[in-house]
């Protein structure tokens, strides 16, 4: 292990940073995982693409369709897909944008809410199941790793 007063070499660098990016892939190996099992838990037809946009929009309160593209870097009938789906399934409902007419204002439906609701709740409490055997200072180091790469 290295110490913080002792300087890493180029080599311990690169082998710490190979391993940080081993653990990238199966972080987000897991989290594909974990968002079918979360669209599939919300309705059985739900794709993952329309689970994430349902989360970001009961998140968010409220979303447009471009929001929603421009957000998730999709093409627009691509969200409109995603949209229509989740109106069918009765998870979003659509009305006209207060301050202009022709854009549509999307809101998660009750029924939506509480199903996330539910799933955040069982992600959370697996999520402290995990890091349970980590101090508050490691937790806290590890959330600033996170923002860091989401940053770059």
């Amino acid at each position: 292990m290295i110490t913080p007063d002792v300087a890493a070499t180029p080599a311990e660098i690169d082998t710490a940073l190979g391993d940080l990016q081993t653990h990238l892939n199966l972080i987000f190996a897991r989290t594909r995982t974990l968002w079918k099992e979360s669209a599939a838990r919300i309705a059985p037809e739900l794709q993952v693409g329309g689970y994430k946009l349902l989360t970001f929009i009961d998140r968010a309160g409220t979303a447009s369709a471009h929001e929603l593209a421009e957000r998730f870097e999709m093409d627009k009938s691509v969200i409109s897909r995603q949209v229509r789906m989740l109106e069918e399934l009765g998870l979003i409902e659509s009305r006209a944008d207060e301050r202009d007419g022709r854009l549509r204002v999307l809101t998660a439906t009750p029924v939506a809410c509480a199903a996330l609701a539910e799933l955040r709740s069982d992600h959370a409490s697996r999520l402290r199941t995990v890091v349970a055997e980590l101090t508050p200072d490691e937790i806290h180091a590890a959330s600033k790793v996170f923002r860091l790469l989401a940053e770059v």
